[in-house]
């Protein structure tokens, strides 16, 4: 009898989720078993956390069924620590897991770059849950109260405009630390976004050096603002875990902590590991679509592992779409390639994929 291959994922989030999709739909796979550590008892759309903070979205739009198959099995527990060595995973219910292969797909959490008080007195979109306590602040804050938002990269941006559509009577302030917000995209863009938020009566603080953090109080070049809320969405990093695991086994990393994999998705020396979406590190910026090009290719490579024939000697190229962003309900921004998106139809665009995503995952 061929033997059963026990696979063990460690997140369920875009790329774990597609590594599943991928297995239990291909005819070829050998007989396995799939085991999926995920807290949530839901695949979460995190791309959308921050309409769930804004409180213009409620969480229940923003899960999806992990699939049904006898060959699947959710553990809704937290992994405690990974053992390379002895291919196991601790759990925090005290059961580890042993495993044939590897699947490390933990995500990301944010990086407070040591700004005193930043982590413990912050708000966070980084979870269903943080988002879910986000809002709820949020919602509290008093009529014509004021929130910063701290950080202007994409998701800095897509909160401030979505707080603005969910209330119109608070002050909104965006702290970034550049000369512009959206610094990785062309100044079209962000040009087109600076107008939007003077439109929509968002103050931005260009140049922002955030020394110190207090509950209501932000240091922005070491003087203090009074503010109702301070929702933090300054840079990531990779899961905590992830960290500990590349200082015990010394895996290489880069400037932003990722594991540096092979064109396999593996660390050097490690053949039944295999790392996805924001742990892993890549050519590309990080987003769900890379996540799950990853898990699409990672998924095709264990059918390959398992049959025992050699991984291919060059992988293709992953192929992404680019990168959309909203303004609100109305109005967004995106890059396709080379073509610059603004106005009605990237945010048109970024609500078709995903319901496709909502429709073919759930």
């Amino acid at each position: 009898m061929d033997p059963v291959h026990h696979l063990v994922i460690l997140g369920g989030g875009y790329g774990g989720l597609r590594v599943i999709q991928r297995l239990l739909a291909d005819k070829q796979a050998p007989e396995m078993k799939i085991t999926l550590v995920e807290r949530e008892a839901y695949h979460s759309l995190k791309t959308e956390f921050y309409a769930l903070a804004a409180g213009t979205v409620a969480d229940r739009h923003l899960r999806i069924s992990f699939p049904e198959d006898a060959r699947l099995e959710h553990v809704c527990d937290t992994v405690t620590n990974i053992d390379l060595t002895n291919q196991k995973v601790e759990l925090q219910s005290g059961e580890p897991l042993s495993y044939d292969d590897l699947v490390i797909g933990l995500g990301c959490e944010d990086k407070h770059h040591g700004v005193p008080g930043a982590q413990e007195k912050t708000l966070s979109i980084q979870s269903m849950r943080r988002a879910r306590k986000t809002n709820q602040i949020i919602q509290n804050v008093p009529h014509g109260g004021r929130v910063a938002i701290v950080g202007g990269g994409l998701s800095g941006v897509e909160t401030a405009s979505e707080l603005r559509e969910s209330r119109t009577d608070m002050e909104i302030r965006l702290y970034d630390r550049g000369e512009n917000i959206l610094s990785m995209f062309p100044p079209k863009l962000y040009n087109y976004v600076t107008d939007w938020f003077i439109e929509n009566n968002i103050t931005i603080i260009n140049r922002a050096n955030i020394t110190e953090v207090d509950w209501k109080t932000l240091y922005n070049h070491g003087e203090p603002e009074e503010l109702d809320a301070i929702i933090w969405t300054a840079g990531v990093q990779p899961n905590k875990l992830v960290r500990e695991l590349t200082n015990t086994y010394e895996l290489e990393t880069d400037g932003m902590g990722r594991v540096v994999v092979s064109q396999y998705h593996q660390p050097a020396g490690w053949e039944n590991v295999f790392f996805v979406g924001d742990c892993a590190s890549s050519e590309h910026a990080p987003s769900a679509q890379l996540a799950e090009a990853q898990g699409d290719q990672i998924a095709v490579l264990l059918v390959k592992k398992w049959h025992g024939e050699a991984f291919p000697q060059k992988m293709p190229r992953m192929k992404l779409k680019g990168v959309l962003g909203s303004l609100g309900k109305k109005h967004g921004f995106g890059l396709m390639g080379e073509r610059q998106l603004i106005g009605r139809v990237p945010r048109v665009l970024k609500s078709g994929v995903l319901w496709m995503y909502k429709h073919h995952s759930g």
